[in-house]
């Protein structure tokens, strides 16, 4: 019996690597039917993924840069501390 390490969930990067690879694959049309609906099942869970990362990365920027709960920005004045 092997034990088998549970998968990482994928990157931005390895999301969007393996997307643009799946729209070579089905843009040269040499699947079967079975084969595309695949590689497009597989392209909506990696698009889907990349959102979920991207819209994980807008919140910790928008906390960073101190969004309101209206979502407009504030601004406060910069003091240089040198």
């Amino acid at each position: 019996m092997t034990d088998k390490m549970p998968e990482q969930p994928l990157g931005l990067e390895e999301a969007m690597a393996r997307l643009e690879a799946i729209v070579a694959e089905l843009e040269k049309g040499e699947q079967t039917l079975e084969g595309a609906l695949a590689r497009f099942e597989e392209g909506l869970a990696l698009g889907k993924r990349c959102r979920e990362i991207l819209d994980g990365a807008e919140s910790r920027v928008r906390e960073l840069l101190g969004a309101a709960e209206d979502g407009n920005l504030r601004t406060q004045e910069w003091r240089d501390e040198r």
